[in-house]
């Protein structure tokens, strides 16, 4: 793996990371540990917490109080769990996506509630915005905010939402002005024990934590507003273009798995009297594989910078787009390559690529799915041509 454009502390912080997660992670054993596939394992984030793992989702230094996260950090984060071990890496990355809202927008009280135990691993987090009829629409959120006192009561469903229904705390995205588009949603915290909160699993491809919630008069506090009421999408939005890279990072880390697993196994693999590598439809293959990871990897560490150096909200969401674009897509590409070079062992169950070729497919989806991104870039690049031609003089 090349660490192009890393700082010394940064490839310093990334080669720890590898350290740390060879040492105390694998896939088998998790799955040898008798949790419950699809639902939260909680002996696992707090494993993460214990190792300070769950501390580096939100930037600065251990001994800092948490902060705005730093996306190049995260990335870092990510990939390198994924490539170990990617039931860490989820579990990382869920508590991260639905706590970090909460500390961009929250008030310091409401912070100092739920961030401490997300830290730990004792907290667990989710993040609901999708709904049945809004996935990457999500300027047609329906779950609705009917005003109740000083407070509103939550009426409506989730789906598809992080580490539900057994999280802690969820940052829920309701519309509290009706007809009013993306102006009119709002971010609020709600306790994973809130009267009139209920909810189901659901069971998909790859076995993540992942459920429906059901709102049935939910009642939310001003004190639980994140960010300004009616102004909940940029709340989302904030949130997303910091994960949105990361999500390139986790795909980097699996493509990496894949293809350091497909180089082993042509060096090893006798066929026709010879390793398979000698075969030149092989050795081309690995090499395409090789530089699309590296590629990815250099577009994910791109978007990461441009967050943490402040550039525009637009060259931060174009930027994040096509590393989530790239990486995603790309990574399916080299996993499938990597099962096609070992045949059917591939296929079987308990065999590294075959969970890989399960955890690969949802990243193209969730956080905006690939055409939501390409629509994004489109849109970017008209957009920047359109403001050089009106300052043409």
């Amino acid at each position: 793996m090349l660490l192009f454009g890393l700082t010394a502390d940064q490839r310093d912080y990334a080669n720890h990371l590898r350290d740390l997660a060879r040492a105390h992670f694998s896939d088998a054993d998790h799955r040898r540990g008798g949790h419950e596939e699809g639902h939260v394992d909680r002996r696992l984030l707090r494993q993460l917490g214990d190792l300070g793992l769950l501390r580096g989702l939100f930037g600065g230094a251990p001994d800092e109080a948490p902060r705005d996260a730093a996306a190049m950090q995260l990335c870092l984060l990510r990939e390198t769990l994924a490539g170990v071990d990617t039931a860490a890496e989820t579990a990382l990355a869920l508590q991260g996506l639905g706590s970090y809202p909460i500390l961009q927008s929250g008030t310091s009280r409401t912070a100092d509630r739920w961030i401490p135990g997300v830290i730990t691993g004792e907290v667990v987090a989710g993040f609901a915005l999708s709904e049945p009829g809004a996935g990457s629409d999500a300027a047609a959120l329906a779950l609705r905010a009917e005003r109740d006192g000083d407070g509103w009561r939550l009426f409506g469903e989730k789906t598809w939402i992080s580490n539900a229904p057994e999280a802690d705390v969820y940052t829920v995205f309701a519309r509290t002005t009706p007809d009013a588009g993306a102006r009119g949603v709002t971010a609020f915290a709600v306790p994973g024990d809130a009267e009139g909160l209920g909810g189901e699993h659901l069971d998909l491809l790859a076995p993540h934590a992942i459920g429906r919630l059901t709102f049935e008069g939910v009642r939310v506090g001003p004190q639980d507003v994140l960010g300004e009421v009616d102004a909940g999408f940029r709340v989302a939005m904030r949130t997303l273009d910091l994960f949105r890279p990361s999500v390139g990072a986790f795909a980097v880390g699996m493509a990496q798995a894949a293809l350091d697993c497909a180089v082993r196994w042509s060096v090893d693999r006798q066929v026709h009297g010879g390793p398979l590598h000698a075969q030149q439809a092989v050795s081309h293959a690995l090499a395409e594989m090789a530089t699309t990871v590296e590629a990815s990897r250099l577009l994910v560490h791109a978007a990461a910078s441009a967050y943490d150096s402040g550039a525009s909200a637009a060259e931060i969401t174009k930027a994040s787009a096509m590393a989530k674009l790239h990486a995603t897509e790309s990574a399916q590409q080299v996993v499938d390559q990597a099962v096609q070079l070992h045949g059917a062992r591939a296929l079987q169950r308990g065999h590294l690529l075959e969970h890989l070729y399960r955890e690969v497919r949802a990243p193209r989806i969730y956080e905006g799915a690939s055409e939501v991104q390409r629509t994004i870039i489109g849109r970017s690049l008209v957009r920047e041509v359109r403001s050089k031609t009106d300052e043409s003089p």
